[in-house]
């Protein structure tokens, strides 16, 4: 039986292609990552029957192919950089191109690895724009300490006119008052309209007053380290537009997420946990995709990089550390969520927050990080169980057990 393998490695512009049949290799050629280097790949691939394509995952780069391939209806096997190295290094004394996508395909004889799950296009885009939010909410995080870097130069005092020196309307205020000089030349008549139109909800007369009194305070007592006519003040105006704008596009984008992931069974059954709201819940079906596929809670922990690293020599044992080889963004947010679970414990108990809580009273060291991660364990083996039996998060019943 002819058993065809194709070879690809995926390069920015263009890609090496290696053909091997029943292990011999029959053709190998460079095709650009266009319409017109896709199309000489179709024709090669409907030359033989039942193809297996082997590629490695190379970020942004792989995702057209990966796009062609599903187009037009071909199942292909998708390897994890690290996994491939591992794999391959045996296999090669020399490193090129060429030579990686010809060893590619020889290793698929040997190994006969199965082919990549393929996501259904709702947790892609869901993913996709997952992906969106957090780079917005990095920019937003850098634009943060550059206007508050600024700021210390121009008019420290104005981060005091609010409880918190973020939001709309704080921002507005930023704009319209980047030193104190502009403070100071204008009435209070001036001040008071500039404070309402700091903000899109409605803002009470007292409210105005109190703002406008704090404002002439705290220009009054402030002391800059540069004049009006300053560029720094420009810059001071640019980081708070940066902002407003950044926080509008991120609110946007997680109105999509959320229209996405309403009609999902589990976007319910995410939310009925106490400590994950709409954010969390979208982000999260977002990175794992539909978690009925995998076979067990375990495979979800290798998936996103906590399953442990385990190395035993002799009379030695080594301290075990999680492998960090999954999804590092799917890592990042359920740390962060076991920490929100912590903290709506006091209002709506949880058995994650009880084990983290009892882990913390029973350790001997300051860090939490080890209490973190066995509390994701446990959040994802609650998820895994509740989102394949169908099931809402119920605090009652896992007193029970």
């Amino acid at each position: 039986m002819m058993r065809a393998v194709f070879g690809i490695d995926v390069s920015k512009a263009s890609s090496e292609v290696a053909i091997l049949v029943n292990g011999e290799k029959v053709h190998g050629y460079t095709m650009p990552n266009d319409s017109l280097g896709f199309n000489q790949l179709l024709g090669d691939l409907k030359t033989v029957h039942n193809p297996e394509i082997i590629f490695e995952a190379t970020g942004v780069y792989s995702r057209r192919l990966q796009a062609f391939l599903e187009d037009n209806g071909y199942a292909y096997t998708r390897l994890n950089p690290l996994e491939a190295k591992k794999q391959l290094d045996s296999l090669r004394v020399r490193k090129t191109d060429k030579i990686d996508a010809e060893k590619l395909a020889q290793s698929q004889f040997v190994l006969n690895r199965k082919p990549t799950y393929v996501w259904k296009k709702v947790y892609q885009h869901l993913r996709d724009l997952s992906r969106f939010y957090q780079n917005l909410t990095e920019d937003i995080v850098r634009a943060k300490n550059r206007l508050h870097k600024v700021l210390q130069v121009t008019f420290p005092e104005l981060e005091n006119i609010l409880s918190t020196p973020t939001g709309e309307q704080y921002w507005n205020l930023v704009m319209a008052f980047p030193c104190k000089d502009i403070v100071l030349e204008l009435d209070r008549e001036e001040l008071s309209d500039i404070i309402r139109q700091s903000t899109s909800k409605r803002i009470s007369e007292k409210r105005v007053a109190y703002l406008a009194d704090k404002l002439t305070e705290l220009a009054s007592q402030s002391y800059c380290a540069v004049k009006k006519t300053s560029p720094m003040i420009e810059e001071v105006r640019y980081y708070a537009q940066e902002l407003l704008r950044t926080t509008e596009r991120r609110q946007v984008v997680l109105d999509e997420m959320v229209t996405l992931a309403q009609p999902l069974p589990e976007y319910d059954i995410l939310l009925s946990i106490p400590g994950i709201a709409e954010t969390t819940a979208t982000s999260l079906i977002g990175e794992l995709g539909d978690i009925r596929r995998f076979q067990s809670a375990n495979q979800i922990n290798a998936f996103i990089g906590i399953d442990l690293r385990h190395y035993e020599s002799g009379n030695f044992i080594a301290k075990e550390h999680i492998t960090k080889r999954g999804n590092p963004y799917a890592r990042k947010i359920l740390f962060k969520c076991i920490h929100n679970i912590a903290s709506a414990s006091h209002t709506n108990p949880c058995h994650i927050a009880d084990f983290y809580e009892k882990r913390k009273r029973q350790s001997t060291i300051a860090s939490t990080k080890p209490h973190t991660i066995a509390s994701i364990h446990r959040l994802i083996r609650t998820m895994y169980y509740l989102i394949t039996h169908n099931k809402l998060y119920d605090y009652a019943s896992t007193q029970n057990q």
